[in-house]
């Protein structure tokens, strides 16, 4: 139970030690605001996904489950 208790306080030390650091910086207040992302989400997503599902139906139907 004391190896427990003491390797928990010595994890929990270490963690509030190195938290600092790692923490992000703000944006900053100079400089131009960068402008929002404009990428497709779909970008040709639809047809691996018709595709993906045609080669399904193909494979379950040539194993004769369908």
């Amino acid at each position: 139970m004391k190896y427990l208790f003491s390797s928990t306080v010595l994890a929990l030390t270490i963690l509030g030690l190195t938290s600092g650091p790692a923490s992000a910086q703000g944006p900053g207040l100079g400089g131009p605001q960068p402008g929002a992302t404009t990428a497709p989400i779909d970008g040709g997503a639809s047809l691996l996904l018709a595709a993906g599902a045609a080669y399904g139906l193909r494979r379950l139907r040539r194993s004769g489950r369908a």
